[in-house]
């Protein structure tokens, strides 16, 4: 037996519930994990607090991420005792997640833990983290350099904005914060950004083109906040887009593009090829200082996700939420 956190539905409304359950219970899948840790993620407290449309089939355990060791295989890709890692492809959401202390997956879905990490460092960086080192590929690839200017991430203070700040900036790029909290500016500035902008700054009405300010940019945001980055870029700059906390419309013209030459990179981390996958987090493992893990990380146990996931959505969390399953 084992702990799990399920969702179900009731008179249209999600419970959540911590349950006993059976290895029998979990899905269909090559492999069975043995969780150490998950993280909260945004999209989890959609899925848990049934704010968002992130589930539709119930019961489901949610939980988008997880490490831990292998306990069974029946893939020879994988064998017992390897240490693992699960972003994306739509466990948490289609699939039972990392929200428990037991899954079983298939094995292309997971990546072997790269040299120089544990499950907690690698849920410290979790899908947003993983989502972050994506988004900093993406700038790579489009020719974003440190010479190229000032880089701008928004909403900052969250999961995929904390790391992309603290990247960004050990691969030395000058950047800019943007958060809504001005109570996070010191940790902010402690991950490495140059300096700090308000929320309420970066998500006014922008005109179609405004002053040149960034070589490049990570935008978690959406809405307002992307559309006035877009109108700020440099030319030739790159904006990579991961997120809509701020909403999912894009009210902006073509001129950025036009005018600018300005790139607008999608960033999406559920799909991302296994190859891809995998360079990301070798990249993860080697970019991130040990520093870093205390500083971003913080575990709660698996009882205390619910009201976790109220507080993410509330933006009441700062940087990465460990769930340790082992509490």
């Amino acid at each position: 037996m084992f702990k799990a956190l399920i969702l179900s539905q009731v008179e249209g409304k999600t419970h959540a519930e911590i349950r006993r359950l059976n290895v029998d219970n979990l899905p269909e899948g090559e492999v069975l994990v043995d969780i150490a840790y998950s993280s909260l993620n945004y999209k989890d407290g959609l899925a848990v607090t049934g704010t968002g449309k992130i589930i539709r089939n119930f019961p489901m355990v949610p939980g988008i991420d997880f490490a831990g060791t292998v306990a069974e295989s029946a893939s020879d890709r994988f064998k017992p005792g390897d240490q693992v890692i699960l972003t994306g492809w739509g466990v948490g959401e289609r699939h039972w997640g990392g929200f428990a202390q037991k899954a079983r997956v298939k094995a292309d879905w997971l990546v072997p833990m790269p040299a120089g990490l544990d499950a907690k460092q690698a849920m410290i960086i979790g899908t947003a983290g993983f989502t972050a080192m994506l988004c900093v590929m993406a700038l790579e690839e489009s020719g974003v350099t440190p010479d190229s200017g000032n880089l701008v991430v928004t909403g900052a203070a969250g999961g995929v904005g904390s790391v992309s700040v603290l990247l960004l900036s050990q691969l030395g790029y000058a950047v800019t914060a943007v958060s809504g909290r001005p109570e996070t500016q010191d940790f902010l500035t402690g991950l490495g950004a140059k300096a700090f902008i308000s929320r309420e700054e970066m998500s006014r009405p922008a005109h179609p083109l405004e002053s040149q300010n960034w070589a490049g940019a990570v935008d978690v945001v959406g809405g307002n906040t992307l559309a006035r980055v877009l109108a700020e870029m440099q030319y030739g700059g790159t904006v990579a887009a991961c997120g809509l906390a701020g909403g999912f419309e894009l009210n902006t013209t073509v001129m950025p593009f036009i005018l600018r030459n300005v790139s607008l990179r999608g960033v999406d981390s559920v799909s991302c090829p296994p190859a891809r996958r995998l360079r990301a987090w070798e990249r993860l493992a080697a970019a991130m200082p040990p520093s870093a893990y205390a500083e971003l990380g913080c575990a709660i146990a698996l009882e205390e996700v619910p009201q976790a996931a109220k507080d993410i959505l509330a933006g009441r969390i700062q940087g990465r939420l460990l769930v340790n399953l082992n509490l």
